[in-house]
């Protein structure tokens, strides 16, 4: 018979596994190997690390039903030196959300790279959080912009949207573009309230378009991972294509993009644009 996880117990266990398996060296304290009678930190050494009370790690570790708050989860994780992938696992434990205490990336992984090229004859590239756009294969570059030609500051989806002038007419439907894009950017701007580059674009934006500002001001959320987009190509017309949206496991804060054509006028559209 199949049970379902019970997360105390589970969350119990693992916290015990992870206090144990860690060395009193590393903290700068004595080993006394002989006056420890499990290996590892003590529960009061973690409480100490953690600034929670010895009492609270005792609770925790027998499963006796306590639901530590995220604050809480960020400090154990901490405290027990846990890798990014097992810190998500204690979050998901404590039913808690984490927070993203990683750098935003700036430039794509080269395998990432490699793969939106390799995408090809299919548009993709590949986005952070904010829309930065990392990379990019030559048919994207085609049908939406030449990126080369732009400054890396000026490599900004929602920015080019909104403000470069080939882009501001350049979706049938922009309304609903702008829309979509700012709903993730909120979702975005609320994971990541420590990036200044992410605020500085909303900043910008808010005070250079009023469509932006209007829109940004009612608080829209969504994270939209497909869908359709109809656009005004200035060399060979009307192309609407689906995209997709996925996200690598090892880069949770990145997004490859990728555009098929919605119909067969699109795809002949595409191969000639393509052909050039």
């Amino acid at each position: 018979m199949t049970r379902t996880v019970d997360t105390t117990q589970e969350m119990a266990a693992f916290l015990r596994t992870r206090r144990e398996r860690l060395d009193p060296h590393d903290f700068g304290l004595p080993s006394r190997r002989q006056a420890r009678r499990t290996p590892g930190l003590r529960r009061e050494e973690v409480a100490e690390l953690a600034g929670v009370s010895t009492d609270y790690i005792v609770r925790l570790e027998q499963g006796r039903g306590l639901r530590p708050s995220a604050h809480v989860v960020e400090a154990l994780a901490r405290a027990l030196r846990l890798g990014p992938d097992e810190r998500a696992y204690l979050f998901n434990l404590a039913q808690q959300r984490p927070r993203n205490t990683g750098k935003p990336a700036t430039t794509a992984a080269p395998p990432l790279a490699g793969l939106v090229a390799d995408l090809s004859p299919l548009p993709a590239m590949l986005m952070n959080h904010r829309y930065d756009i990392l990379a990019w294969n030559g048919e994207m570059a085609r049908l939406l912009l030449d990126f080369d030609t732009l400054p890396p500051s000026q490599r900004n989806a929602v920015w080019l949207c909104l403000m470069h002038p080939e882009m501001r007419e350049f979706y049938v439907d922009r309304e609903r573009v702008v829309r979509e894009g700012i709903a993730h950017l909120r979702t975005a701007w609320a994971a990541h309230p420590e990036d200044q580059a992410l605020t500085g674009l909303i900043a910008e934006c808010t005070a250079r378009d009023e469509d932006f500002a209007r829109l940004w001001a009612e608080r829209d959320i969504r994270v939209n991972g497909r869908g359709r987009k109809v656009m005004r190509h200035p060399d060979v017309g009307v192309i609407a294509v689906h995209f997709e949206v996925l996200v690598p496991l090892q880069d949770t804060d990145q997004q490859l993009v990728i555009y098929r054509a919605a119909d067969d006028g699109s795809q002949s559209a595409l191969d000639r644009l393509c052909a050039r």
